[in-house]
Formats: C-alpha cells, sequence, structure tokens
C-alpha cells in the first residue's frame, strides 16, 4: 500500500504545502501552517492523527522514511529542524 492510500492527509501536506513551491504559503512552518489551517481546516485533527500513524509505523526508521517520503523538495534543515523533528514541529503548530 502506498503512501497516498494509507497516509492522504500527510501526502496532500507534505506534497503540496511542503512541496517545489512552499514558498508560495509563507517563509516559515508557521505561515504554512496557518495557509493550511486557513484552506483545509477540516483535515487538521486527520493531518495530526496520520502523523502519529506514521511515527508508530516507522518508529525504527522514521528519519529515513519521512525524508524519502515527505521532504524530495524541502530540507528542514535550513529553518532550525531535523528530519524527525520537524513533524513534530508541525503538530504543534497544528494544534495551536
Amino acid at each position: 500500500m502506498d503512501s497516498i492510500d494509507r497516509y492522504p492527509a500527510m501526502d496532500h501536506f507534505f506534497m503540496i504545502y511542503f512541496g517545489q513551491d512552499f514558498d508560495l504559503f509563507g517563509r516559515t512552518a508557521s505561515e504554512i501552517v496557518d495557509c493550511y489551517k486557513e484552506n483545509s481546516s477540516h483535515c487538521v485533527q486527520n493531518l495530526i492523527h496520520e502523523i502519529d500513524s506514521y511515527r508508530h509505523q516507522h518508529a525504527d526508521d522514521l528519519a529515513f522514511a519521512f525524508e524519502h517520503t515527505y521532504l524530495t523538495e524541502f530540507s528542514p534543515e535550513p529553518w532550525g529542524y531535523t528530519v524527525t523533528s520537524f513533524p513534530d514541529e508541525i503538530q504543534r503548530l497544528l494544534r495551536e
């Protein structure tokens, strides 16, 4: 089963909002998440749940799996995040 089938909210969020044109949605992670929340408020709780599920499924290889699945166009390191801290920050911002 592909990630699009198992984690459709994550696929949409990370491929669109943190994809090639991520700067269209904001200059910081907070601005981008705020834009997502404005445009897709009905999906926020599902995205939080999917990130938890993804983290549980990839407990032994989270950094590798997340980077190779969702960070093909975006690198969180220049923004001060690691590959593993970035989903945590996204969830925190979604909950605000």
